[in-house]
């Protein structure tokens, strides 16, 4: 790249403009810019995956639970027959409030299967993960089999697969700071590169996907979009900032939902380390500085968010047991991390929490019994899949934290990013957070890998077949 920008730069001195040239251009690098980068690729297409921060996968990186599918053939082998893309979809709607684009949450419910068995096919090391996750009313979960972070695996197939496709180039450092069109058609990116030779280049393109990604480490367009959530931390990574949104302004697209911000009830308070959702899906229950339960876990994320912070201290304590740590890498990753207090007994444990032994212990007897009758009268957990009561027990503080930001560039079903005319902007698509419209006012928890892995393809073969006409 450096020795393009000093070509550029030799050529604008005599007066001649030489833009390098490929077919599609892909912004960000995260699980949707790559899905669509190896999509188009294996179209034959020649394909530059822009990346403005300094390593690749953006909030991939960062994601943990798992990634929703209906009938997979790992979710059949569970013996779970009874769901359907349309359950999902039903079930992403009713926990975002019904302000979802119908026909998006559908073509996310009926691809994601297909997006599974692709990364099946690529080499992630996926299963079916049992325990519903909160708004969903049957277990869709898939990830890695030893209970490791989803994201990391998906980054590592589909990085691994793009570095082998010689048509395909990743660029780090390399800063999109607008979109170019020429007789109404996307044709190019304008491109700052970073480090120590700062250039400005500009990439001739037939088409462009944008897969920034959201805005959910940006506080100040957080608050003054929700003023309620000044203050609060996040568990986006820092480049989570929004620019994509610009870029896309910039050639007349429209938006969808932008006050529609997630936060994630499960956060360690200060630190910002999110505590995924996967640990209270597998039987992990909450408990206030009383020592009390206040609310049933599986409801979705605002719910459960919104019940926390109604708790005095605004905090809560996530308790999870012993037998879940020694099989599911995530747990036991937070012990080492030193992000748990545990104890052998009742009173041991109640003490590194501070809260009182004699409620504790009612608590717990109490969602044992739920467990063997597997009925909570307490709440109405739906599900009761584990007694989470193996000795030594652990515990870890948590209070809500910005997490996913549900609105953005306004899509339609294929990926095509839709301008003030109402009609798709043409040679310009958009995949993953960067997009408003899929999860509406609140994303159920292991829609978001589901939504980066289905649009990303979506765009990419989508964004080839346009350069073909």
């Amino acid at each position: 790249m450096k020795k393009i920008c000093i070509a550029l730069v030799s050529a604008l001195a005599f007066g001649v403009v030489n833009a390098e040239e490929t077919d599609l251009v892909v912004v960000g690098s995260g699980g949707a810019g790559l899905s669509a980068a190896i999509m188009a690729a294996q179209q034959g297409k020649k394909v530059i995956v822009l990346e403005k921060m300094p390593i690749i996968g953006g909030n991939t990186l960062r994601s943990e639970g798992g990634m929703n599918a209906a009938r997979t053939i790992q979710q059949l082998e569970h013996g779970i027959m009874n769901d359907s893309a349309m359950r999902m979809s039903m079930d992403a709607q009713k926990g975002g409030h019904y302000l979802n684009n119908p026909e998006l949450t559908l073509t996310l419910a009926e691809n994601a299967k297909d997006a599974e068995a692709w990364l099946l096919s690529l080499g992630a090391p996926f299963c079916h993960r049992m325990g519903r996750g909160g708004g969903q009313t049957v277990a869709r979960g898939h990830g890695p089999c030893d209970g490791s972070a989803v994201g990391q695996s998906v980054m590592k197939v589909l990085y691994g697969t793009a570095t082998k496709i010689p048509t395909i180039e990743i660029r780090p450092l390399n800063q999109v700071t607008e979109l170019l069109t020429k007789d109404g058609k996307i044709s190019g990116v304008k491109v700052e590169t970073k480090g120590k030779d700062k250039k400005d280049c500009t990439i001739d393109a037939k088409a462009v996907v944008l897969a920034t990604g959201g805005f959910g480490a940006n506080a100040k367009l957080v608050s003054s979009l929700r003023p309620e959530y000044k203050g609060f931390a996040t568990t986006n990574q820092p480049g989570a900032l929004g620019e994509g949104l610009e870029l896309a302004k910039g050639v007349g697209a429209t938006f969808v939902d932008l006050r529609e911000i997630q936060a994630h009830p499960t956060v360690v308070p200060v630190k910002g380390i999110l505590i995924s959702e996967s640990m209270r899906a597998r039987g992990g229950y909450l408990v206030n500085n009383e020592g009390n339960r206040f609310v049933n876990e599986l409801q979705p994320r605002d719910v459960v968010a919104a019940a926390v912070l109604a708790q005095p201290t605004g905090k809560a304590w996530l308790l999870i047991d012993d037998k879940l740590v020694k099989s599911n890498k995530l747990a036991a990753g937070y012990v080492s991390q030193g992000l748990m207090v545990s104890g052998k007994n009742v009173d041991e444990l109640a003490k590194a929490m501070g809260v009182p032994a004699k409620n504790l212990k009612a608590t717990m007897d109490q969602y044992h019994k739920a467990f063997e009758t597997k009925k909570d009268d307490a709440f109405g957990r739906p599900e009761m899949i584990a007694a989470n009561n193996v000795w030594p027990m652990y515990a870890v503080q948590v209070t809500p934290a910005i997490h996913h930001t549900m609105g953005g560039v306004r899509i339609n079903k294929n990926a095509e990013v839709i301008g003030v005319t109402a009609k798709p902007i043409p040679g310009l698509y958009a995949a993953g957070e960067v997009t408003g419209g899929v999860h509406g006012g609140n994303r159920i928890g292991g829609n978001a890998v589901a939504d980066i892995i289905t649009f990303g393809r979506i765009a990419g073969a989508n964004a080839a077949s346009y350069m073909n006409k």
